[in-house]
């Protein structure tokens, strides 16, 4: 029992840290957003509830600058004032904020917030307890290779995510009458938008290469197409 310890101990930090996490997100989030006030959008965003057999979608816009959309863990959907910066100014059209919409929606409804906490949870486990292993035989570096195979399988397990969430935004679009245009079109955008950050190898980032997401959206309409 000793031996588990300090793998439990693991399990309950990362809980802890994550509920923290989750507050302060949400504390953040109350004091710096509004409400959604675009007529064209809200247009769009009620045939997207319309779809969903719901009343409305709320959308909040979050005031600060990056380029972004995110589910809160509340499930609400935020949209940064940056991106409605870029749409002011014809950057961005509102199909394509609709298709941001779309694809947080999906992480919310396909439970992504719950499943990171429970991935969280279970990263900080593997990690303390590789880090106790390969430090048997790998003195002063083994941390660091627990740290990086970790790091490696929360990329990999967050790139899964995010492909849920466009499947799931596409077929929202396409019931909604919207199209996956918009939600391609954006893509093609986004890292200039977002100012890139292109250097990384594919398997090292949070989400998947642009060209890849842009593939998969595309073979996925055709293949609904025939």
């Amino acid at each position: 029992m000793l031996r588990l310890t300090p793998i439990l101990l693991a399990i309950l930090y990362a809980w802890l840290m994550y509920r923290f996490s989750v507050w302060r997100t949400a504390r953040e989030l109350d004091a710096k957003s509004a409400p959604l006030d675009d007529p064209r959008l809200n247009s769009l965003l009620a045939r997207m509830a319309l779809a969903l057999g719901l009343g409305k979608i709320n959308v909040h816009i979050y005031d600060v600058q990056p380029v972004n959309g995110l589910a809160a863990p509340d499930g609400r959907i935020f949209l940064t004032r940056g991106f409605m910066d870029k749409y002011r100014l014809g950057e961005v059209s509102a199909e394509e904020l609709a298709s941001v919409v779309a694809h947080e929606l999906g992480h919310v409804a396909l439970g992504h917030a719950r499943r990171r906490m429970i991935d969280f949870s279970g990263q900080n486990a593997i990690r303390t307890a590789l880090a106790m292993v390969l430090g048997r035989f790998l003195p002063g570096i083994g941390v660091y290779i627990a740290n990086a195979l970790t790091t490696l399988l929360a990329a990999r397990l967050s790139r899964q995510d995010e492909y849920e969430a466009d499947a799931y935004a596409s077929a929202l679009l396409v019931k909604a009458g919207i199209g996956v245009a918009p939600q391609t079109s954006l893509f093609r955008k986004l890292d200039a938008l977002s100012a890139g950050g292109g250097g990384q190898l594919a398997w090292l980032l949070s989400h998947p290469k642009t060209d890849d997401r842009i593939r998969a959206i595309e073979a996925r309409a055709a293949k609904w197409q025939d």
